[in-house]
């Protein structure tokens, strides 16, 4: 009955993380719309902080908690279910023609800061070195998005004007969501910690591996539903621009804001450092470097991407 209730009030964790981040997402872009910000730079920076908000929020309260593996293992798991999975069913599904200078920038900054996450694995530890590096990546991130932003901007001639707003109803809906949808990240992403420790505790499987697996998948929800949404609607740059902004935040700004909530450097286990913090590298890798070189995301790149995600699962849960 115990483990009923555990498994029971995980999966709630996961509903409310993923219904809550929906509701913060539309909240705070109308609310960066109605004071004036360019929809693009929302898109850029407002957006890609909000959808990845469940996975901060988790890996945050797990290290504050003394749960180091499964703070380390959500955000880097989170990495590689992003793009062993989500990627590439986005892929199978929507293989693209690309222009270079879209994603190089993107692509590049992914793989620095999965390498330097590499690099904290084999030094066995996030010190402040690496955190300061990854935190300069996440700075030229933010750059990067508002800059090419601005010049998509002048080039279409988009207004920037405000958003009107039409209502006291609308007002008082927007501040309900985002009300709602922080309770609900909060709540859920409490229950998906507590409950995944008691989960691992009781059923004799590391925290490492609730980490990279359960919790890492269920906090990729969002991005999974927009990839869902993009392929439905034929967008494949949306759902790759999405899952690589995600990505970036994932590595460049949990980690560090992880060892700064308990107060030193992130202890990384053997194992994680020895297939964890690869398999991350090795994923985003087969996702960009061949699309990069002949400016086309192919079918194939999904499939091997899945099968390496596949493996990568099997070598996880066979280690236990």
């Amino acid at each position: 009955m115990e483990l009923a209730v555990i498994i029971f009030l995980f999966l709630v964790g996961i509903v409310f993380i993923v219904k809550g981040g929906d509701y913060f997402v539309d909240a705070a872009s109308w609310m960066a719309e109605v004071s004036g910000i360019p929809k693009l730079i929302i898109g850029a920076t407002v957006v890609s902080l909000a959808t990845t908000l469940p996975e901060m929020l988790v890996s945050v309260m797990a290290a504050a908690r003394g749960s180091v593996d499964m703070a380390i293992g959500n955000a880097v798991g989170s990495v590689t279910a992003n793009v062993g999975l989500i990627m590439a069913i986005s892929l199978i599904c929507m293989p693209a023609v690309i222009r270079r200078g879209d994603y190089l920038m993107k692509s590049a900054l992914m793989l620095a800061a999965a390498a330097l996450i590499v690099v904290s694995g084999a030094a066995g530890e996030t010190g402040t070195a690496v955190s300061a590096a990854l935190m300069a990546v996440f700075g030229l991130f933010l750059w990067e998005n508002v800059s090419s932003a601005r010049k998509a901007m002048k080039a279409c001639g988009e207004d920037s004007g405000r958003k009107k707003i039409s209502g006291r109803k609308e007002v008082t809906a927007n501040l309900l969501k985002f009300a709602v949808g922080a309770v609900g990240i909060v709540w859920g992403a409490d229950l998906l910690v507590d409950n995944g420790s008691a989960l691992a505790s009781m059923i004799g499987i590391p925290e490492r591996v609730i980490g990279v697996t359960i919790i890492a998948v269920g906090t990729s929800l969002p991005e999974l539903i927009t990839t869902i949404t993009a392929i439905v609607k034929k967008q494949s740059s949306l759902s790759v621009g999405n899952i690589l902004g995600a990505n970036i935040i994932d590595l460049t700004l949990i980690l560090p804001l992880s060892s700064l909530v308990s107060g030193k450097a992130l202890p990384i286990a053997e194992t994680s450092a020895r297939l964890d913090l690869p398999a991350c590298l090795l994923v985003g890798c087969i996702a960009v470097i061949p699309a990069m070189i002949r400016e086309k995301f192919q079918k194939w790149q999904g499939m091997l991407l899945l099968a390496v995600y596949a493996a990568y699962l099997f070598l996880t849960l066979r280690a236990v």
